[in-house]
Formats: structure tokens, C-alpha cells, sequence
């Protein structure tokens, strides 16, 4: 028997030392894969679509997603937003947190203490000792479970506070004046705004509320703990144990420097295919006509395999990180606790000469406070991990706020051509904004004002016309000209590049697309649209007056058809292409603007219809702009400013002998051209052959 006990214990010392260097060789693995996950690069299928979305950003994560002193910057601005002030309620609960966070430390020391008293007086046999304890832990339940309960709650209502803190002032500045349109259409260093308005914001003010909460529990522990075992068994232990959280630190944080990278780049792929996806929504019809679905799968299918190839690789390196995060933060951290604890004991001093039963209860006690300080070192390294992703998640928000600063300045960043007009002239350098726009009722008048678009592409050189109210205007040319670009200038869409702008303000110009915008809400919402029902009634409106502007355009009838003003229905969908033009059209009766732009906005609307409007506009004093190529609507202008898509332009006035070269000028279609060319070739063929038979034959 001795002889096989010395056999099996030699056996247990080689099994040991085997899985030993078994885990030592492991542990290394690991750290080399974590060394290179960061930087993996999966290999996409052979057949994948290559397609950009927007470059700018992916570009800038490496830069940007860092732990440094960019990083606190920005986070300490959004904070400003996320806690404005001390007096409000977001600072209440930041306070209430905390204050639950004491008090849970505070119960977990007491839970300590009554739970070495509960196992001293089971050893002892102390019967009464032990219900007397019992029954304290009884009645402490519902204290202990009522503050985990607040704690949670307050974790949860801070959460919801800074998301609405955030989203409010995004919000604010997306919607302010034409900052959405102008980061659509005019810069390009955000091409995914509904997702970091929405999904990112959320994940953001998550990950701030955790991680205040996982680093003020930790730190306030600590410095508990380390009170505690200073008087109970020196100072030692507590400053090996801080020792080793400042070298454990740095080394965790070193190593998960590639998760805010990572994080951001998540972020992006998200985005991505949700824009593949919103475009397939958008463009449904299109794409059914042409059959392109195999072709938009393709598309989404790629922006898919993207965004899992790079999940399937971070999923990776978090498994990598959370096998050295466990060895060094728990186990690791637990091995230095015992080794700490277990040396006043072992070594000549004032504990290890103490009685057995005291020195029992002094290190059952200093053990699990020292569990409980290493616990508490374990989680606050750990909360590296949340303090690099939430790298990732602030570089994104801070890039928005710094994209939104800057359209709100009139600033904005975007790849723009080589300076050269039409022509191909050289040009002075195009400073965006370097125009100004004046106010100024009845009037409309551009003054040496370059006609450029966002990209830098010169349509026209120096526009120079003036209308006044009164004056009606046809605008014609070439697909490309510049017509939706004058119109874009005129609203304020577009900057202006040089020169000076004279119009009315906002309010006063009126825009009507050939596809009108129809709102969501009730049949009454569409012709009063941007106004509310309240902003009707303090126009001195009534549904009444509303059923009139219905009757300018014909359309009483829907009332009935739909069920009256206060009807909800998809209106994009309800109404025909005639029916939301006429819409429109009453749209414009109901807010009388000094000025109509209409492009093409009945171009699906029958030719006695569309005079009675257009009679009525000249009725009520308001001046138009007007693409169209109907023949109908020259009675109905009196002026025309035709551009050429070569640099030239002519403001005139419409006469009887403009008309010819009028007709094709605003038709713009070359299919159309090329059948004129056909039938005068044609005509032209058959009078020769016609003169030849007739000298042939005379009779």
C-alpha cells in the first residue's frame, strides 16, 4: 500500500507538472493570437460586389478610436450634454447611484461579519449564537434586496436620461434649418445618420452609465478593503494587491487596444447594410423593372458577408481577451490574494501567535475581504474593456457633433472636382459660402453668381437676371444646364460660390417638385403642409376654406372618397400621380408665397386643370418659375431664361418667333430631337425624288 500511495502521488506530481506546462504553453498561444487578432483580415468570397458607402470614415477609425487624450476631450464635451448642470435630475441620479453603491458595499462588509459570526458559532456549536445571526440575515433580506432593486433602477432611468439628453440635442441640430439635407447632399463625411442617431446613441449612453457604475463600485471597494485589512493585517497585503492592479492594468490595456477599432468598424458595417437595405426600399419600382433583384442580393449579400466576416473575427479576439482576462484578472488575481493574506499567518507575528479560534475568525474574516478587494481590482480592470469600447462608440457621436458644428456654420467637407467650367476653363479656386444672400421682398436677382454644383462643377460662369413679382419665367434647357441647381441656390440648399443672391426669405418661396412630398397624418396635413392644425386656425383658415383650395384643383371629391379631413392613410401610396400634384398645387394656394417654383408639378395633370391653376396663381400675386414642356403654359409666362449646358444663358422675353427653337429648348429629349431629324430627312428625301420624277416626266 505504501508503495502504491508513493507510486500515485509521484504519478499526481508528474500529472501536474504535465498540466502545468500544458497551461503554460496555452496561456503563451493565446497571447500571441490576441497580439495578431486585431489586425486579422478574413478573405471575402470569390463572387462579392466591391462597393463604397462612405469612405471618410473608415479611414479615420484607426485614428480616432484610441485611449487618449482626444478621447477624454470628447467624452468630457458630451458629458457637458449628457449633464448640464448640477441642479438637474441627471445629477440626482448620478448621486443616487452612488449612494446605492455605498450602501451596497457597506452590506456586503456587514454580510461579511455575520457570516464569519454564522460559521464561528456552527463550529463552536453555539446554537443560540447561530439563530440569533440567522434570523439578523433574515430580516436584513428585504434591506440588501431593496438596495440591489434601486441600484438597478437608477442604473436603468440614467440610461434612458442621457439618451434622451443626446438624442434631444442631435436632434436639435440635425433638424435645424436645412442641416439634414445638407448632410444627405452636400458633405460626404457621414453617409449613415440614422444609425448613429439611433443605435449608436443607445449603445453610447450604455456603455457610459456601465461604465461610471463599474469603475465607482471597484474604487470605492478598494478603498474599503484596503482600510479594512490595513487594521486587520497590515499594510502589506493591500499594496501588493494595488501593485499588481496597476501591472495587470497596464498590460489588459496594451492588449485590448485593437477593441475600440474594432467597435467602430462594427459600427460602420451596421450602417452599411442598413443603407443597402433602405436603398432597396427606396428604389423598389425601379429595380423591379429592370429585374435587378438577383443583382440587389448580390449587394446585400456582401455588405452582409462584411459585416459577419468582421463580427466572426471580433468574436475572436474577445475570446482570445476573455481567456487572458480570466487568468489574469480572477485566477491570477485570487493567487496574489492568498499568497498576501496567508503571510502574516505563516510567518512570526502578532496573528500567528494568536489563539486558534481568534486567529480562525481573523483570517476567515481577511480572506473574504481580501476576496472581495481582489474581486473588486478584477472588475476594475476588466472595465478596460468597456472603457476601450466605449472609445469606439464616442469617436463616432463626437464625429457627428463635429459634422453638425459645422453644417450649422455654413461649413462643409466634400470631394470636389478640379475648378473648370463647362468649357473647360480655368477658373478661380470655388470657396463654398464665398457668396452673399440678401433678403428682399417682390425681388429675385443674381448678381455675377457662378452656378456651380457641390462637387465643384461649373455649369455656369455668372448668372445675371432679375425678376420681379409679376414677371412669370419658363426656364428651360438641356438635362444638366443647371435648372435644379438654380432652384437649390434659391432655397438655400446649395452654397453659394460667389456673387450675390437677392431673394425673399424662406417663408415667402415655395417649391413644388414633380413627385410632391405627401406627410404622414391626416388628409387635412397634406394641404397645410409644414403647418400644424394649429397654425391653420391662427392663419384664419377653416376646413371650409380648405374644401375651396380643393375645388381650384378639382379634387372635392377625395373628401368624400377618403372620409373627410381627419382620414389617416398612407398617402403616398392613396393618392394617384395627378391626385398629390393637385395636392400640392393646393398645398401652394394655402400659403400664397411671393414667389412659386414649380418644376414639371403637372406634368400629370390634365390641360384644363392645370390652366385653371395656373389662371388662379396669376389671380392671388404669386410669380412663378416654371420647367415644364408643355406648349399650354407659354400664355402664362411672359418672360424665359434659357441655359445652354455650355456656360451660356439668356434672360429675354417670350416672343411669338422664340417659340420654335423653344420647343425643342424645353423638351430636352434627344430621342425626341433625333424623330424630328428622322421626318425632316424623310420629307427632304421624298421632295427629291419627287422634282426628279417631274423633270422626267413634265406632264
Amino acid at each position: 500500500m505504501t508503495i502504491l500511495s508513493k507510486l500515485s502521488t509521484i504519478s499526481q506530481s508528474r500529472d501536474a507538472r504535465l498540466f502545468g506546462a500544458t497551461s503554460t504553453a496555452a496561456f503563451l498561444y493565446w497571447i500571441y493570437c490576441v497580439s495578431r487578432g486585431g489586425n486579422r483580415n478574413r478573405k471575402l468570397a470569390k463572387d462579392e460586389v466591391k462597393f463604397v458607402v462612405n469612405d471618410a470614415g473608415s479611414s479615420g477609425d484607426k485614428r480616432r478610436a484610441q485611449i487618449n487624450g482626444e478621447f477624454f476631450r470628447s467624452l468630457k464635451g458630451i458629458l457637458r450634454i449628457l449633464v448640464p448642470g448640477l441642479w438637474t435630475a441627471e445629477s440626482g441620479f448620478l448621486g443616487l447611484v452612488a449612494a446605492t453603491l455605498i450602501i451596497r458595499s457597506m452590506c456586503d462588509i456587514w454580510m461579511i461579519h455575520n457570516g464569519t459570526l454564522i460559521e464561528s458559532s456552527i463550529i463552536s456549536k453555539d446554537l443560540g449564537h447561530f439563530l440569533r445571526h440567522l434570523v439578523e440575515l433574515v430580516l436584513a433580506m428585504p434591506a440588501i434586496s431593496l438596495v440591489n432593486n434601486v441600484l438597478k433602477y437608477g442604473i436603468n432611468e440614467l440610461k434612458l436620461r442621457f439618451r434622451t439628453r443626446l438624442s434631444t440635442h442631435l436632434y436639435d441640430n440635425y433638424l435645424k434649418g436645412f442641416t439634414y439635407y445638407k448632410m444627405n447632399n452636400l458633405d460626404n463625411r457621414i453617409s449613415n445618420a440614422d444609425q448613429l442617431l439611433t443605435q449608436d446613441v443607445e449603445k453610447f449612453c450604455d456603455s457610459v452609465v456601465e461604465l461610471y457604475s463599474n469603475i465607482s463600485k471597484p474604487v470605492l471597494d478598494i478603498l474599503i478593503y484596503v482600510q479594512k485589512l490595513t487594521q486587520a493585517i497590515g499594510a502589506q497585503a493591500p499594496g501588493v494587491m494595488i501593485l499588481y492592479l496597476l501591472i495587470s492594468g497596464s498590460l489588459l490595456t496594451h492588449l485590448r487596444r485593437p477593441i475600440s477599432r474594432l467597435t467602430v468598424t462594427e459600427q460602420r458595417l451596421e450602417g452599411e447594410l442598413r443603407f443597402v437595405n433602405s436603398r432597396l426600399i427606396t428604389n423598389s419600382e425601379e429595380i423591379a423593372f429592370y429585374q435587378g433583384n438577383e443583382r440587389e442580393k448580390k449587394n446585400i449579400d456582401s455588405s452582409f458577408n462584411r459585416l459577419v466576416n468582421h463580427l466572426r473575427c471580433f468574436i475572436s479576439f474577445r475570446f482570445n481577451m476573455g481567456f487572458i482576462d480570466n487568468i489574469i484578472a480572477k485566477y491570477l488575481a485570487t493567487c496574489v490574494g492568498f499568497t498576501v493574506v496567508a503571510y502574516p499567518y505563516l510567518t512570526p507575528s502578532r496573528l500567528s501567535n494568536s489563539e486558534y479560534k481568534t486567529r480562525m475568525q481573523d483570517y476567515y474574516k481577511s480572506g473574504r475581504m481580501l476576496v472581495k478587494l481582489a474581486e473588486a481590482i478584477g472588475r476594475l480592470v476588466l472595465a478596460g474593456r468597456e472603457l476601450t469600447r466605449l472609445a469606439g462608440f464616442t469617436a463616432r457621436v463626437q464625429e457627428l457633433l463635429a459634422v453638425l458644428k459645422d453644417l450649422n456654420t455654413g461649413k462643409y467637407q466634400r470631394t470636389m472636382l478640379e475648378s473648370k467650367s463647362s468649357n473647360g476653363a480655368l477658373n478661380t479656386p470655388l470657396i463654398p459660402g464665398a457668396g452673399k444672400v440678401i433678403n428682399e421682398d417682390n425681388v429675385i436677382r443674381f448678381e455675377n453668381v457662378p452656378l456651380v454644383t457641390p462637387n465643384g462643377d461649373v455649369l455656369v460662369q455668372e448668372l445675371n437676371f432679375e425678376v420681379k413679382s409679376g414677371m412669370n419665367v419658363l426656364v428651360c434647357g438641356p438635362n444638366g444646364c443647371g435648372k435644379s441647381s438654380l432652384f437649390r441656390i434659391l432655397g438655400e440648399l446649395w452654397p453659394v460660390f460667389g456673387g450675390c443672391v437677392t431673394k425673399p426669405s424662406a417663408g415667402k418661396l415655395f417649391y413644388i417638385p414633380q413627385r410632391p412630398y405627401m406627410t404622414l397624418g391626416t388628409l387635412r396635413d397634406q394641404v397645410i403642409y409644414p403647418d400644424s392644425h394649429s397654425d391653420m386656425k391662427a392663419h384664419g383658415y377653416s376646413d371650409e376654406s380648405l374644401r375651396e383650395l380643393l375645388g381650384r384643383v378639382q379634387l372635392t371629391h377625395i373628401l368624400d372618397r377618403e372620409g373627410g379631413w381627419n382620414a389617416i392613410a398612407d398617402w403616398m401610396d392613396v393618392l394617384s400621380g395627378g391626385e398629390k400634384q393637385r395636392i400640392a398645387m393646393a398645398r401652394l394656394f394655402y400659403h400664397k408665397p411671393q414667389f412659386a417654383i414649380l418644376d414639371e408639378c403637372t406634368s400629370a395633370v390634365s390641360v384644363d386643370v392645370e390652366d385653371g391653376m395656373y389662371q388662379y396663381c396669376r389671380q392671388v400675386g404669386i410669380s412663378l418659375f416654371t420647367v415644364s414642356h408643355r406648349k399650354s403654359l407659354w400664355k402664362h409666362h411672359e418672360y424665359y431664361l434659357h441655359m445652354d449646358g455650355r456656360g451660356s444663358f439668356e434672360f429675354k422675353t417670350i416672343q411669338p418667333d422664340t417659340r420654335i427653337w423653344f420647343l425643342e429648348s424645353i423638351h430636352c429629349n434627344q430621342n425626341f430631337i433625333v424623330e424630328v431629324q428622322y421626318c425632316v430627312t424623310k420629307y427632304f428625301c421624298l421632295q427629291v425624288v419627287k422634282n426628279f420624277i417631274i423633270d422626267l416626266n413634265p406632264t
